[in-house]
C-alpha cells in the first residue's frame, strides 16, 4: 500500500502503520497510538493525516446494509462512497440531500467533516440528514448516536474530524427527485455587489446556487464571474445525452501548471465563454455538482509540491468589504486557482461543535505550493477573515495557527470530553495541542 496522502498532497506525512478495517471485524484491530480514521483521502490538508502515528483505513467498510425505496432511508457502512450511493439510488428516484463538490468521499468522511453543498440555505449540512450512526471507540465500546440518543456524542462526531472514534455505519434520509437532470441558469456578474444580489434573489426559487469567480481579475473586473443556480428537473420523456467520459492527468509534471500567466488566460477565456447575460441549460447532475470529478487525478497539475486549498466564511454584514479585500490580495499575489468557488451559506446551523458552515459568504480556491510566499499570503487572508468575524474550514486547511483556529472556533474545547484518547491527527496536534 502506498503512503496515504491528502488530496492537496501537502503536507507530506509518514505513518508508522496503516491498518485496514473490514466489515467482518468485531472490534478494532490492534494498533499503535495515536490513530486516525482515514476514508478516501479527499480532505485537502492534514485532518486526514497522522504523521508518525497509525491510519485506520475505512474503505473496507463498504457494504450497503438496508435501503427502503419507498421512504428513501438508507443504512450503509462508513466506507461507502457517495458515488456508490448515487449509483444505487438515483435510478430509483432519490438523491443525496447534501453533497460536496466531489462524489468520491466516504460517508464517514462526510460526517466527520460535516460537509456542505450548494443548497446550504435549504438543507444545511450533511449531518442534518443523518438519522443515526454507530461510533466504535478504541476501548471496544459502541455508541448509537442520533438526535435522540447520545445527542451530545452525535454533535461532537458531526464535524469532529474523526477524533471521537471510528464511525462504522450511518443511516441517511435521502430526498426525492423525478429525474437525474437539472434545470440550470448561468448568470454573468461583474462585481461582488451583483453576486450578492443574485444570490439573495435566488434563495426562494432555487435549491442550488454557486458561483465561479475570476480570482485573477483586477480593477473594474474585480469580483466578476458566473452565478449558476439550479433545481432538479421534472421527469423528462428524453433528456440530453449524458457525457460521462472521464479524462485523466497521467503524471505529475515537474512544476505546477497553474501560474500567473496560465491562470489569467484561463480565467479570461472562461468568463467570456458565455456571451449572453443569462444562459439556460438542462444538465445531467454530475457536471453540475461534480465538475472536477470528470478529470481523474486533477490534483497532479499542481506539480510535485502540491497545493493548499483555502476556504473561509465571512458573516453577511461584512461580506461585501471582506470579499473584495480577499480578492484584491489574491489577484495581487498573481496566484490562485482555475476553479474559485463563491457561495452563500444560509441561517441553518447543524449544531456540530466544530462544524464550519455559518451564515455568510464562503470563498474557496487552490494555491500552488510556492513555500513561504504561499504561507504568508494565506496568513494575510486569515487576518482579513478574522477582522470580519469569519472562520477557515479545517477540512481544507494545512497551516492554520493554533491561535487563529481558537479564534475561529471559540467553542473548540467543549469537544475534549468526547475525544477518543487513542485518536489524533496532524491537524489536531497543530491547532489544539501546541
Amino acid at each position: 500500500m502506498s503512503e496515504p496522502a491528502s488530496w492537496g498532497r501537502y503536507p507530506r506525512a509518514r505513518h508508522r502503520a496503516v491498518v485496514a478495517l473490514r466489515h467482518r471485524d468485531s472490534a478494532l484491530p490492534d494498533f499503535e497510538r495515536p490513530a486516525l480514521p482515514h476514508g478516501n483521502g479527499r480532505s485537502y490538508g492534514d485532518v486526514c493525516l497522522n504523521d508518525g502515528g497509525t491510519l485506520l483505513m475505512t474503505r473496507g467498510l463498504d457494504r450497503f446494509i438496508a435501503f427502503d425505496p419507498a421512504s428513501g432511508v438508507l443504512r450503509c457502512e462508513a466506507g461507502v462512497l457517495l458515488s456508490d450511493i448515487l449509483d444505487l439510488v438515483v435510478p430509483q428516484g432519490w438523491f443525496l440531500p447534501v453533497t460536496p463538490g466531489t462524489r468520491f468521499v466516504t460517508v464517514g468522511g462526510a460526517i466527520g467533516n460535516d460537509v456542505h453543498g450548494k443548497n446550504h440555505h435549504r438543507a444545511g449540512c450533511f449531518s442534518e440528514h443523518v438519522r443515526c450512526l454507530e461510533l466504535l471507540r478504541s476501548d471496544g465500546s459502541r455508541l448509537i448516536c442520533s438526535r435522540d440518543a447520545n445527542h451530545d456524542w452525535f454533535l461532537a462526531t458531526a464535524g469532529g474530524l474523526g477524533l471521537t472514534g471510528v464511525i462504522t455505519w450511518a443511516e441517511l434520509q435521502l430526498r426525492r427527485i423525478a429525474s437525474p437532470w437539472m434545470n440550470v441558469e448561468s448568470h454573468r456578474f461583474h462585481n461582488i455587489d451583483e453576486f450578492l444580489a443574485l444570490s439573495a434573489a435566488s434563495e426562494q426559487d432555487f435549491e442550488y446556487g454557486v458561483a465561479w469567480i475570476d480570482c485573477a481579475a483586477t480593477g473594474k473586473a474585480l469580483g466578476r464571474g458566473h452565478f449558476i443556480r439550479a433545481n432538479h428537473a421534472p421527469a423528462l420523456a428524453e433528456g440530453p445525452a449524458a457525457k460521462r467520459r472521464r479524462l485523466r492527468v497521467p503524471m505529475t509534471p515537474p512544476i505546477s501548471l497553474i501560474n500567473g500567466m496560465s491562470l489569467r488566460a484561463f480565467n479570461t477565456l472562461y468568463f467570456h465563454r458565455q456571451r449572453q447575460a443569462v444562459q439556460h441549460d438542462i444538465s445531467h447532475y454530475q457536471p453540475y455538482f461534480y465538475p472536477l470529478d470528470a478529470i481523474e487525478q486533477w490534483n497532479r497539475i499542481y506539480g510535485p509540491r502540491g497545493f493548499l486549498q483555502y476556504q473561509c466564511v465571512v458573516p453577511p454584514v461584512a461580506a461585501r468589504e471582506a470579499l473584495n479585500e480577499l480578492l484584491r490580495a489574491i489577484s495581487a499575489s498573481g496566484t490562485g486557482s482555475f476553479l474559485a468557488v463563491l457561495k452563500v451559506f444560509g441561517e441553518r446551523r447543524s449544531g456540530g461543535i466544530l462544524s464550519f458552515p455559518r451564515p455568510g459568504a464562503t470563498l474557496a480556491l487552490d494555491f500552488p505550493n510556492a513555500g513561504q510566499a504561499t504561507l504568508d499570503l494565506l496568513d494575510r487572508l486569515d487576518a482579513v477573515v478574522a477582522a470580519a468575524g469569519g472562520a477557515v474550514y479545517p477540512a481544507k486547511d494545512a497551516r492554520l495557527s493554533a491561535s487563529r483556529f481558537r479564534q475561529f472556533f471559540p467553542a473548540w474545547e467543549s469537544i475534549r470530553p468526547f475525544l477518543d484518547p487513542a485518536m489524533s491527527s496532524g491537524f489536531w496536534r497543530r491547532v489544539a495541542e501546541s
